[in-house]
């Protein structure tokens, strides 16, 4: 006789990954500057922290997303590998730090997000109103892009970031609707809303900008009805790419979006209405942002004669 055993339920096998997903290895000089740059300052990226797949070509072209206020997050997302719990309390020196780095790498663009620090009302939000302003000052020139948390929806923390005026303001909606409660279960679809609206009622000049990971369960109809609702939030520019599972205590890949359905969203997004589409299986948040703010301002300027 068979003795009975207790089946328990195993971890979902990851999909194996095609073969339009190739990830370069870090390495070089770039890679290797940033690296001791980071160190030396006592500072975070979300490149590490998130584990992005293109850290090598970036950095390797000296070109980083510094993680503000801690590598601690008090949410817990399901496709984010930045660990949760009780963060450290605020650290007023970074800012001077972040600029440093900047100023340092020399810097033409740079990108500041953070983690989110929901036990405080504001969020954290004059840290990065603080590292905006002494960029400015110590790398003239330097354009800046904030990927900020939704802040709750609160449009007093939101007004904080904007009047340091960035020229670029990031908030990633992450995933559709239906499924916002089980990829992000601590945020609300509301909040992403009120982020981005309010940027551009607060500085109609700031160029809005957003981003949708795919591979979830999403359908293509729900992605495209994501995409309206961003442009009726006058978002300016989208990034779209495809979901790697960190690990498998994560939210597992449903399946591999293929090349020419990421090409098809391009493509939609243009013809509503966005100025700039970054779609492809590796884009991440600040994939190319250079390229988009450098472009974009150009335009801006022929049109408003104004920076």
């Amino acid at each position: 006789m068979i003795p009975e055993v207790e089946i328990q339920e195993l971890p979902k096998r990851p999909v194996r990954r095609p073969e339009w997903i190739k990830v370069r290895a870090p390495g070089g000089p770039g890679y290797e500057r940033i690296f001791e740059t980071m160190r030396s300052k006592r500072l975070h990226t979300v490149c590490e922290e998130a584990r992005c797949p293109n850290l090598g070509e970036c950095w390797a072209s000296g070109t980083a997303t510094f993680l503000l206020m801690g590598d601690t997050c008090t949410r817990s997302c399901g496709f984010c590998d930045i660990k949760t719990g009780r963060p450290e309390v605020l650290d007023w020196l970074e800012p001077e730090r972040v600029a440093r780095a900047v100023q340092e790498m020399d810097l033409h663009h740079a990108v500041i997000t953070s983690v989110n620090r929901d036990e405080r009302p504001d969020g954290g939000a004059p840290i990065f109103a603080m590292v905006i302003r002494r960029i400015r000052q110590l790398q003239p020139g330097c354009s800046i892009e904030v990927l900020i948390p939704d802040f709750k929806g609160s449009r007093a923390a939101l007004a904080i970031v904007m009047e340091a005026r960035p020229e670029i303001l990031n908030h990633n909606v992450e995933t559709v609707r239906r499924l916002f409660k089980v990829v992000q279960p601590q945020d609300q679809y509301k909040w992403a809303q009120d982020t981005l609206s309010n940027a551009k009622s607060l500085d109609p000049d700031v160029l809005t900008k957003s981003g949708i990971m795919l591979g979830l369960g999403e359908t293509m109809q729900e992605v495209k009805q994501t995409m309206r609702d961003l442009r009726a939030w006058q978002v300016d520019i989208l990034t779209i790419g495809q979901y790697l599972q960190p690990t498998l205590k994560h939210l597992p890949i449903e399946r591999y979006v293929r090349p020419e359905e990421f090409e098809e969203l391009k493509d939609f997004g243009m013809d509503i209405g966005f100025r700039w589409v970054e779609s492809g299986p590796l884009v991440r948040s600040s994939y190319h942002a250079e390229r988009q703010v450098r472009a974009l301002s150009v335009v801006h300027r022929e049109l408003y004669g104004s920076p």
